[in-house]
């Protein structure tokens, strides 16, 4: 193996044990609920979910789970939700 890909593989190990270097400004995904299949996505540290809870209230179940997923990686507006990341 090429001592230049070496090096790489090793940074990448390092860069992925800093979850602070990666903060998330788009993010498209699908969540599997309970009961459906749901759209979730941020974009400029604005929560959009396609459930009916969501359009209520701005935030659900679904956005939170990934709050405490991402914590870490997501941008200060995009923190809806006051929790302790470690529980």
């Amino acid at each position: 193996m090429q001592s230049s890909l070496i090096g790489k593989i090793e940074k990448a190990k390092r860069y992925a044990q800093e979850k602070e270097r990666v903060t998330f400004t788009y993010l498209s995904v699908k969540f599997h609920g309970d009961n459906d299949d749901y759209a979730v996505s941020l974009k400029d540290g604005n929560w959009q979910c396609s459930c009916t809870f969501f359009s209520s209230w701005g935030m659900c179940s679904h956005t939170m789970a990934l709050e405490r997923i991402l914590v870490s990686m997501l941008p200060e507006e995009a923190l809806t939700t006051s929790f302790d990341a470690t529980a």
